[in-house]
Order: C-alpha cells, then structure tokens, then sequence
C-alpha cells in the first residue's frame, strides 16, 4: 500500500529516550513484506534481566504469543525479535517452526537459552513467515545494536503506523533515579482488552518478575485498556516489560506494595497512558482525539463498559468527524451498553457545554457551541448515569473516510 500521511494528531517529534545501562537495540529491512524500509528489531538485555508481559485475550493468538506466554514463565530474558509485515498468526505448524527457528538462530547470536528469547510480530494474518528472510538479516541486524537504538527500533515494528512511538520518564526508588522507556506500534485493529499491539518498556531498576507482573496489572487497565479505534482486537497484542537491574543499588524490592515504589508506580502509568494515546492518535485516518468520561455508574466495570460503548460507536465517531452535535447518539450509546443509567438523571456534556439533563434536552442549549468544540484536534465527552460514583476515562479518535481507504487497501 502506498506510504500514508502522517497523522494530523502526531507529536512534534519523537522524545529524547535516554540509554539504559546494558540494553543495546537495532534494526534492519529484512524484505519480509516491506520493502526499502527497516521491518526488522532486535533488543539485547544484559544477564539477570527480568520481564513479564501481558497479552492478547483472542482466541485466536498468534504463534509469537504463544511463545512468549510460556517464555516468561522464567521470568528471565536475554533477548527481544520482533517483526513486522506479517503477524504469523493463523498459521498453524508452520508457524509453530517460525518461532522456534528464530528463537533458536536469536539464542545462538546473543548466548542464551531460547526460552530467554521473546518474540512478537505484527502485520496480515494468515500468511506463514518467511523466517528464513529474518534468521539471514540477523548478523548484519545484531551489528546495528547500540544503547540509543531506541528510535530505529521504534520505526521498524510500524505497520500502517504513521508516526514512530516512544515514551520515557524517570522515578525515585530510595532517592535514587531510575528511567523507564517504552515504545509502541498501533493504529488499526485496537480495542486490547489487555494492552495495545505492540508495546515494549525497560527500565533499569532491579525488580523481580513476580514483582514487575503485579506492577503492570493496574496501569494497564488505565493506559491500553482503556484505548479503542476500531473495536477490533489484534491476535497479536503484546505487551513486555524488562526490568535490567543495571541501575543504581538499592535495598531489594520484594513486594509490589513496597512503598518505595510509589513513584515508580505512577512514573510507570505516565509512560503506558503516553504511549496509548499515541496509538490512538495515529488511530488509522483520524483527525480527531476524543475523551470519553464517564461518571456516576455503579461501579468501575460498568464506568469502563459504557465508556467504551461511546468510544466505539461508529455514529458517535461518525458524528465527531463531521461536527455534528448529534448528542442522541450517545445516549443511544449508553442505553445500549447493557449497564445500569438512570434515564432522567443522564447528563451529558460535549465540551464544555451540558447538552442534555434530567431526561430531556437542557434548558438553552446552543448547539453552535458545541459545533465549535468538534472543530477542533480534542473532543471531550462527559456523561454521568446517575447510579453510583465510579468512573472511567476511555480515549478513542473519529471514524473518517480514510479509514476504509488505509484498510481497503492494506495487503495491495
């Protein structure tokens, strides 16, 4: 398919990502499906690093996340491949071997053991994966390696990708500072229900994996679960995180309530929430970024379940593409979510501008008010149920024209 415009909504330019002390990164075109551009990443951990992952709830996974739902059962890792252009999904023993060839050829080059390799691709699904094209790039890919690879790693894991995703940030844990990284790819087939496409994080802090699992866990639900774009959801999302140890000493952390771990905590969910609003932002043709609030459902499940009804309306996100303050559509939206609403309680604000309260249109709405808020790059969209007091924010992006152009034309 042709090379896209890059996205209205995409940052200035791709953040400074600082090195983490023994991880080395690199890229490579390996003609695996694209051609004159890097398809190909390799990341080098140094011994002693920790990783553990969550991953893809559809029923039909990819080969790769099979992998590495039994690789990180170690909760070692040494070294992480990831491809792009083709998902080796759906590919049955063929696709099996792929993972297997790979992690092998990868487990040779860097001294490990194969089951300390993760691997994860991304691209069609059904065709088989051309491994030998990959296990012959890898010398020359393993010569790129470098501790600021960050960028070109992040550029070859795209696939209908407009713009390459990186986000960082830095925490204290016993007055020491430690950094965390994170890249990730997605534009289209996002609706996770556990993470994003594709989405990988090192930080250099010492923690063990039982530890890093209980730590992704909650951020995850408030950064890549709480994304939508098409309501799809890939086969191959994966998301991995890798804790090197490489930092400063500190006393061992043992527990995810260490309160020592406060900051990192929450350094840790900037970097997921950062990187999940990027996803949305190249959501494939987007040119708006909208926030869903929802307030006052019975509880934070249902908050999320009619959030996310708004967010993956294709009227609602039809109407936000076109400016027009059709506030019916969701409250057609939240009625249809399946959650508790109080009917003449539901209010609904676009903007800042209350549309609809008590059951009925508000007193002197201005619906020109509101036109001017979806002129805009950022939308909001607040609605209370009026049954209970939780609440959840899901970000999602419009529903254009362009979206059947890129997806009509995605394996021509």
């Amino acid at each position: 398919m042709a090379k896209l415009p890059v996205s209205k909504l995409a940052p200035e330019r791709f953040p400074d990502l600082p090195e983490i002390p023994g991880v080395r990164l690199g890229a490579r075109a390996a003609n695996i499906r694209y051609a004159g551009r890097d398809d190909l990443m390799l990341a080098e951990f140094p011994p002693g690093t920790t990783v553990a992952g969550v991953f893809t709830r559809s029923l039909c996974p990819s080969a790769p996340v099979d992998w590495c739902r039994a690789a990180i059962g170690s909760g070692q890792a040494r070294a992480l491949l990831v491809n792009a252009g083709n998902a080796n999904a759906f590919t049955g023993k063929a696709g099996v071997d792929a993972v297997n060839i790979t992690a092998d050829a990868v487990a040779k080059m860097t001294g490990c053991n194969k089951k300390q390799v993760l691997l994860a691709s991304t691209g069609v699904i059904g065709e088989p994966l051309p491994h030998a094209k990959i296990t012959g790039a890898l010398k020359q890919l393993y010569a790129t390696l470098a501790p600021s690879g960050w960028r070109r790693a992040a550029d070859a894991i795209r696939t209908t990708d407009t713009f390459s995703k990186g986000a960082s940030r830095t925490c204290r844990i016993d007055s020491q500072r430690f950094v965390i990284n994170g890249i990730a790819k997605g534009s289209g087939m996002i609706a996770p229900d556990m993470a994003t496409m594709l989405a990988f994080v090192a930080t250099d802090a010492k923690i063990p994996a039982n530890v890093l699992a209980k730590l992704l866990k909650p951020v995850v639900e408030t950064s890549f679960n709480a994304i939508t774009v098409d309501g799809d959801t890939s086969t191959s999302d994966t998301l991995l995180m890798f804790a090197s140890g490489t930092g400063p000493k500190v006393a061992p952390i043992k527990d995810a309530r260490d309160s020592r771990l406060v900051d990192f905590k929450r350094k840790l969910e900037e970097v997921l929430v950062d990187l999940a609003q990027q996803v949305v932002k190249d959501g494939e043709g987007a040119q708006k970024f909208v926030a869903v609030t929802v307030t006052g459902a019975a509880s934070p499940e249902a908050a999320r379940t009619i959030a996310k009804s708004i967010a993956n309306s294709p009227l609602v996100k039809t109407a936000v593409a076109a400016g027009d303050a059709n506030w019916g559509r969701v409250v057609m939206a939240v009625g249809k979510s399946g959650q508790r609403a109080d009917r003449d309680k539901l209010k609904i604000a676009i903007g800042e501008v209350v549309v609809a309260e008590h059951g009925q249109v508000a007193t002197g709405y201005q619906e020109a008010k509101v036109a001017t808020h979806l002129k805009g790059k950022d939308v909001s969209i607040s609605v209370d149920v009026g049954v209970g007091k939780h609440r959840a924010t899901v970000w999602t992006c419009d529903l254009t024209h362009g979206y059947i152009d890129i997806n009509g034309a995605y394996r021509s």
